[in-house]
């Protein structure tokens, strides 16, 4: 199976004494979900802003759907990637409602009240619609944000401890209905995680991260 994204001897630092990422290879196929797993603190978010285009590289480079998108002294905007991304806090627009905030980034489509009444059914909070983000449930906020990301089609999922802030039995029906979305449409998604037990559930791989590199589970 065809690799979407591939990393290729990528370094990346905040402090040229101290490097975060070193030589880091790492490649995701077409339909796969990958867990990066670790405690806090040692890069897992830094890696993912970096494929996100957030970040750019000392050395090495990222290629996505066979495109260079970071290297050093070159990085590709973040909007021209074709990505998506959910974060632990959901960062959600609060003076947009929910129909308004997963239409975001798809105003150029001329049928999208009809896509978002889909992605919003999708995800279960199409009775949300005019609701604001500060009336509805974490959970809620957090289906909205996959809503908000899935809807414009991305090659890629990135995800940063998204079920980190629920409680375990909504991060338990997340897991389930999310994962049968990605496998459903075939969606590519790396998400970083400090849960093993998460991983393990969600993911068809794990990579365990350590001082910069990576053990393979």
């Amino acid at each position: 199976m065809k690799n979407i994204l591939e990393i290729r001897n990528l370094s990346h630092a905040y402090d040229q004494d101290i490097s975060i990422i070193k030589d880091f290879n790492f490649s995701l196929k077409k339909g796969e979900i990958v867990s990066i797993l670790g405690p806090s603190g040692i890069g897992k978010t830094t890696l993912l802003r970096i494929v996100a285009g957030l970040e750019g590289v000392m050395d090495g480079e990222v290629t996505i759907s066979d495109k260079v998108v970071s290297k050093k002294n070159f990085l590709l905007p973040p909007e021209k990637r074709n990505l998506g991304l959910v974060v632990e806090d959901r960062a959600l627009f609060p003076h947009l409602n929910i129909e308004k905030n997963v239409m975001f980034g798809i105003t150029h489509i001329q049928e999208r009240e009809s896509l978002v009444q889909e992605y919003l059914d999708l995800f279960k909070v199409a009775e949300l619609s005019k609701k604001y983000p500060h009336e509805v449930s974490a959970g809620q906020q957090q289906r909205v944000a996959f809503a908000r990301a899935l809807i414009t089609n991305p090659d890629i999922l990135l995800l940063d401890e998204p079920f980190g802030a629920l409680d375990k039995n909504l991060k338990d029906e997340l897991h389930d209905e999310t994962k049968k979305i990605f496998k459903d449409t075939d969606l590519s998604v790396l998400l970083v995680t400090h849960d093993e037990e998460e991983a393990k559930y969600f993911s068809d791989r794990i990579i365990e991260f350590q001082e910069g590199k990576i053990i393979i589970r």
